[in-house]
């Protein structure tokens, strides 16, 4: 203010209402000191109160002399959206999300398999928020790229020892959220693997991919490895990344569990049941053994130098049938026919064709059609071989009738026999585990003891007979993979062996080598039509366990999805 304002009187709206009056002095703080009612006035003094034992106090006053602990620090406030700390997503019980009111799927106690492949057929935003089940010292988790590495790893593993397309993904989607990876998406082909992840929807993704130039039969590889995709889905089982890599080390250093001379011994003790099979004697035995032992040899060393598979196929089948040929034209009273057809179940690719079926039906179609197109150049290769040697045998003079009846089912006691032992040297061939030899052995013998009580003794066709037996095999080897949490194809693949069509495929390209062609191809198209019903009954029996039998505590059936490329009713 200036001096001059100063000297302005104030008008009365200027003055304070706690203004002393006039002729009261004003306090040290000047006129404007705003003063409490409750203030005691200037120059009086109020004693100073002291307690006295009557003055009433309150109840929940502390005693005097008492010291109060220390009062423990309050809680910050969280948000409503954090995890409680009794939180635990293995024991959640089964809750309802969202306002819209879908039940939410408890996977709690479901093996890893059905709990990955659910959650694979699930659309990315109904999946449930992974739950780490390999803790890590460092907060930060293990680094992306390794577990998108030794994910590839694993399922590269995997699709070269003959696993499904579908159980691949599961698998490499179960090691990603097993290390904490959420948005993770796992595709398969043939030949290639691929696997993105995205850490949130702001961030670019992290995608990585591996080629599979090198397939391999040896299911004892392929269970080790559903042993660790199994461990490491575990919560109560701590594997670092590193202990991780060691041990896939070591399954590819491990050697097969069978030498080459067990694998050769199998191959022929193989072909020879499977000619007792179909109506074969010891003679017969013996030839088609010595035949196939032959053939697995030559196989072998035009591996070793470096010819395709295509090749060694064609190679493999012309001993056996060449053993059958020579018996005809020496005029040896024996069926040849049993000779040349139990060469051929040793070299008929069921494993592949039930694979490739499988891939088909699950909604995998390129890989399903790659699979079968593999499958139809080992047929025509092993058609190439066998119709060279009939096509001479035929000139020679040998009388190969292709009307004639094998497997005529008046030695049921024989044929069980010789089937168990077929899936016996089917087991060693794919080189399984000691422990599962004893299972699909036993497998083999039911599947051919309801195929023959159904075609030989119902009299049912045998393409439904056939579909009936390969689908009990699928679903006793799909219940034992679920009570041992392992693959599924050490128990359905061999026991499939006495199922396989050798005998249909024989006198097809008998027919045909004889210039009948009609009859052949009829012939051949029974066999491709047993061929598939093997695939699909060994499918439909793993689904049926899947979608009717669920272990303690596991989501019903009702909430299982279907298949992710399908339109999924």
């Amino acid at each position: 203010m200036t001096e001059a304002e100063d000297r302005k009187p104030q008008s009365d709206e200027a003055r304070s209402a706690f203004r002393p009056p006039s002729g009261v002095a004003a306090t040290a703080e000047g006129e404007a000191s705003t003063t409490s009612e409750f203030e005691i006035p200037q120059g009086l003094a109020v004693p100073r109160h002291t307690a006295t034992e009557s003055e009433t106090t309150s109840e929940f006053a502390l005693p005097e002399g008492l010291d109060a602990p220390p009062a423990a620090p309050a809680e910050g406030e969280g948000s409503a959206f954090t995890t409680p700390s009794t939180y635990h997503a293995w024991t959640a019980p089964t809750t309802f999300t969202p306002a819209s009111g879908f039940p939410a799927v408890n996977l709690a106690d479901v093996p890893w398999q059905d709990r990955m492949r659910t959650m694979l057929r699930m659309p990315v935003a109904e999946r449930p928020a992974p739950e780490t089940a390999q803790r890590h010292d460092d907060e930060t988790g293990p680094a992306v790229p390794r577990v998108l590495d030794l994910t590839l790893r694993i399922g590269e593993l995997l699709l070269a020892g003959g696993e499904g397309a579908e159980d691949v993904e599961a698998a490499m989607f179960a090691v990603c959220r097993s290390y904490g990876l959420d948005r993770c998406e796992p595709n398969v082909t043939f030949t290639l693997l691929s696997i993105s992840h995205q850490p949130s929807l702001v961030e670019d993704p992290v995608t990585a991919s591996r080629t599979v130039r090198r397939r391999g039969t040896d299911y004892t590889r392929l269970a080790a490895v559903f042993h660790l995709v199994d461990d490491l889905s575990d919560p109560d089982t701590n594997i670092s990344l590193e202990e991780a890599y060691r041990r896939l080390a070591e399954m590819r250093r491990n050697r097969h569990p069978y030498p080459t001379w067990v694998l050769t011994t199998a191959s022929g003790l193989l072909a020879g049941a499977a000619s007792v099979l179909v109506g074969g004697g010891l003679t017969v035995f013996v030839a088609a053994m010595l035949g196939s032992m032959l053939g697995d040899r030559l196989a072998w060393l035009c591996a070793g130098r470096g010819l395709p598979e295509f090749y060694q196929f064609a190679v493999a089948a012309m001993p056996p049938a060449a053993m059958g040929v020579a018996l005809t034209v020496t005029h040896v009273d024996v069926k040849a026919s049993a000779v040349i057809t139990g060469g051929l179940f040793a070299l008929l690719p069921g494993r592949a064709l039930v694979a490739g079926v499988q891939d088909g039906l699950t909604g995998f179609y390129i890989t399903a059609s790659a699979r079968l197109l593999e499958v139809m150049y080992f047929f025509v290769s092993i058609v190439a071989g066998v119709l060279i040697v009939l096509y001479f045998g035929v000139q020679l003079g040998a009388e190969l009738d292709p009307d004639a009846k094998l497997g005529t089912g008046d030695q049921p006691v024989v044929q069980i026999c010789a089937s168990m032992l077929l899936s016996l040297a089917f087991a060693i061939l794919l080189q399984q585990e000691r422990s599962t030899v004893l299972a699909v052995t036993l497998n083999g013998g039911v599947a051919w003891s309801v195929y023959g009580a159904m075609h030989y003794v119902g009299d049912i066709s045998p393409v439904a007979s056939t579909a009936a037996a390969a689908g009990l095999v699928g679903l006793f080897g799909q219940l034992m993979s679920r009570y041992r949490f392992a693959s599924a194809l050490p128990y359905t693949t061999a026991a499939i062996g006495p199922l396989l069509p050798g005998s249909a495929t024989y006198f097809g390209l008998l027919a045909i080598a004889q210039s009948k062609v009609d009859k052949g191809l009829v012939s051949l198209s029974t066999a491709v039509a047993l061929a598939m019903a093997i695939a699909i009954g060994v499918n439909l029996g793993g689904e049926i366990s899947r979608l009717f039998l669920k272990m303690p505590g596991a989501a019903s059936a009702a909430g299982r999805r279907a298949a992710k490329r399908t339109r999924g009713f």
